[in-house]
């Protein structure tokens, strides 16, 4: 079955009888020209997860970046794929001991409020970012020294110590320049330099970008971005068949196939790690024994299998990031071990609760549910708002076990503190596990610093901390005539400044 016309197209087309519908489908929408320029379309995207505010300094989460960084906030670098690459700094250097950074800025940038981004508004963003503790993305500079502008066009970063890490940590809230004398509400505003300036929020149903066109590099491909919010699985795929979206992301696996022939489907990797955590604070699973027993009784092959668009991961380093190492030599599916391991650890008729996000859905809870009962484990699941479980689990640590989504790649620092949600309660392992990924940032030749990362994960993976149930891949839809769309990682980026969609 030959892909629709664009969305504007496949709304006239849908409007008009059947018999009339192979004419009207190379004609212009109601109010369109026919001679449209495609520069001036409107892209229409589907997501998931929206952001509860806009105050990407002060508020965590992959929806946030996902929206609003490569779009309408730039930092001195960006991601591309696994690279680093220019963004406001169109070059830099690194000394040979790996403590000092000088960038060199893009010239005539401007803010979209309509001021010139100078050398001191670097500075000044990365200052607020260091002297904020509450500001997200302190930690990451926390080895910073100093930042200084050494003329209008030049920024200097000093680091107390070499930090493997520093520049993608620029490419994330905590290096995003910001204007200095602003004074916009960025919980409900933005004021960037980026490609697309924010042009409304609807709180619960969509964010609307529009090309900002005072850009200092290449003009936006379409002058409007329409992110649309639409959390349920089913309607997210009702809306790419109604002729609603011009792209999806974030597409329930399962049903895919219904976009298929209407839309180029495909399936990128991501870091999307879904991770089934212990509370090693409630017993029994302050018990080695107990976690690995459960770590046991999963096949993980029979969950990739039905989740439909996933790869296995054994340790907290996914395949994208550095010091990934296939770790499924540490942990094999094997239900008898699981049980003598219980019986070994004095576990008798076990019962333990999931908390679960229920948006999650029930694929990969029932299966747990199944798996558990086999080696003698009643699990009771419990689905909560995210909300809820941000509050609960992620802040209070009131959970026994826990399902979710970690989005963020190259975040294994969370395994090395003592106060996160999911936390090793071994001092010694953890104590082991926090020198090595230290010594891994320290270092500055890369390949050198992933090896490290891979020991540190080994370390984490024989605590049992977790399963890593597995990395979800990314189910991408696009529509016939959107060009460059993004088809990987687009739950922590999508960045839309290269997309363009032809002409009616």
């Amino acid at each position: 079955m030959a892909s629709p016309a664009p969305r504007h197209a496949r709304r006239a087309a849908a409007a008009v009888l059947a018999a009339s519908a192979l004419a009207l489908a190379s004609c212009s929408a109601p109010g369109d020209e026919a001679t449209q320029d495609a520069s001036g379309a409107t892209l229409e995207v589907g997501l998931v997860l929206e952001p509860t505010n806009l105050d990407i300094r002060h508020t965590a989460g992959a929806a946030l970046e996902q929206a609003l960084i490569g779009n309408v906030y730039e930092g001195l670098v960006a991601r591309s794929g696994a690279d680093i690459v220019p963004a406001l700094a169109t070059e830099w250097s690194v000394s040979d001991d790996g403590l000092e950074y000088t960038f060199t800025l893009a010239g005539d940038v401007t803010f979209h409020g309509g001021q010139d981004m100078t050398a001191d508004d670097v500075v000044a963003s990365l200052e607020a970012v260091r002297g904020d503790e509450t500001a997200i993305g302190h930690d990451e500079l926390a080895g910073v020294a100093e930042v200084a502008a050494i003329d209008e066009g030049t920024v200097r970063v000093a680091l107390a110590e070499p930090d493997q890490g520093f520049l993608f940590a620029l490419t994330g809230p905590a290096g995003l320049v910001l204007d200095a004398d602003d004074e916009t509400d960025m919980l409900s505003d933005a004021n960037g330099t980026g490609p697309f300036a924010l042009e409304s929020w609807n709180q619960g149903d969509s964010i609307v970008l529009a090309r900002n066109d005072a850009y200092w590099g290449d003009p936006a491909g379409v002058a409007e971005v329409v992110l649309r919010y639409i959390p349920e699985p089913t309607a997210l795929v009702a809306a790419g068949l109604d002729g609603s979206l011009d792209a999806l992301t974030g597409i329930d696996a399962e049903l895919a196939p219904q976009l298929e022939g209407s839309f180029a489907v495909t399936s990128g990797p991501t870091t999307d790690k879904f991770i089934l955590a212990f509370n090693e604070e409630a017993a029994p699973l302050d018990d080695v024994r107990v976690r690995e027993a459960l770590r046991l009784a999963i096949d993980h092959d029979a969950i990739v299998e039905v989740v439909g668009a996933g790869v296995t991961q054994f340790g907290p380093v996914p395949e994208l990031d550095p010091g990934y190492e296939d770790l499924s030599d540490t942990i094999a599916y094997d239900p008898e071990r699981a049980r003598d391991l219980l019986a070994e650890a004095g576990v008798e008729d076990l019962s333990l609760e999931l908390t679960i996000p229920s948006a999650y859905g029930t694929t990969v809870s029932t299966l747990l549910v199944s798996a558990f009962a086999d080696i003698g484990v009643e699990l009771e699941v419990s689905p909560v708002e995210f909300s809820t479980w941000l509050q609960d689990v992620y802040t209070n640590h009131d959970y026994e076990l826990s399902y979710v989504n970690h989005v963020e790649p190259r975040d294994f620092s969370t395994w090395t503190d003592a106060d996160y949600y999911y936390a090793i309660a071994d001092d010694e392992a953890r104590a082991e596990i926090a020198d090595t990924y230290a010594e891994a940032m320290r270092e500055t030749d890369p390949d050198a610093s992933a090896a490290l990362i891979a020991d540190a994960a080994r370390l984490v993976a024989a605590q049992h901390p977790a399963d890593w149930l597995y990395t979800r891949e990314d189910v991408v839809a696009v529509a016939t005539g959107v060009e460059g769309f993004p088809t990987s990682e687009t739950s922590t980026r999508l960045p839309l400044a290269g997309v363009s969609v032809a002409g009616s």
